[in-house]
């Protein structure tokens, strides 16, 4: 795969993944949802930290403004060692499988970086109300944007049986995350050099097997 195609791939998931975060954030109030079929409904939530939400600022002694920065930051530097690592391996006539793998990757990280980055500067609030884009009032600023998120497949949704120790009673649901098409996007790339790992660095593999 040549460099071309790489960006076409990139450029697809960004136009996708920033066209349904923008009319998401602007067509609906934060929290509120549509239900495309039972197992899948379109849900407004916003994410200010890292994976399902996680913030820094939970896990260590610092303000959430602070773990927020810190974290966008972070995303940035892992954008550029990915982007490095894309060029790289095409150059090197990498396989293709490799080089699909890390373009979602590296697209899917791109998508919610935007977010972080420039959201906060560019749209104002969504509680209980729909968002203006490019607006004189904007919820954040620059570095403190939140990743829009809307992919919701609770695919079972059920109340436990009341003769199961500690948990009868209470409510089930799978599968419970919120995401977008960018999470999508770096998912699938993992799972792609998870699966076709061979096929991906079969060099690799085979010096290993012959050491």
């Amino acid at each position: 795969m040549n460099l071309k195609k790489s960006l076409i791939i990139i450029v697809l998931v960004l136009l996708v993944d920033q066209i349904s975060k923008i009319y998401v954030k602007t067509n609906f109030v934060l929290g509120e949802s549509f239900d495309v079929f039972n197992w899948f409904k379109i849900l407004f939530i916003e994410n200010e930290g890292a994976a399902w939400g996680t913030k820094l600022s939970d896990l260590l002694p610092i303000s959430e403004s602070s773990g927020k920065l810190f974290l966008t930051i972070f995303r940035l530097f892992a954008i550029l060692g990915i982007g490095y690592w894309l060029r790289d391996i095409i150059k090197k006539q990498s396989p293709k499988t490799l080089i699909l793998a890390v373009s979602l990757i590296f697209a899917g990280a791109l998508g919610n970086i935007i977010d972080s980055v420039f959201y906060g500067m560019i749209f104002d609030h969504s509680n209980g109300q729909v968002a203006i884009l490019f607006t004189e009032e904007p919820y954040g600023k620059l570095f403190y944007g939140k990743v829009v998120d809307m992919l919701y497949f609770p695919l079972i949704d059920t109340t436990w049986p009341d003769w199961v120790p500690s948990v009868g009673g209470k409510s089930f649901r799978f599968f419970e995350p919120v995401f977008n098409i960018a999470d999508t996007a770096i998912s699938t790339g993992v799972g792609i050099l998870i699966v076709f790992n061979k096929k991906a660095f079969p060099k690799q593999i085979k010096e290993e097997s012959n050491s």
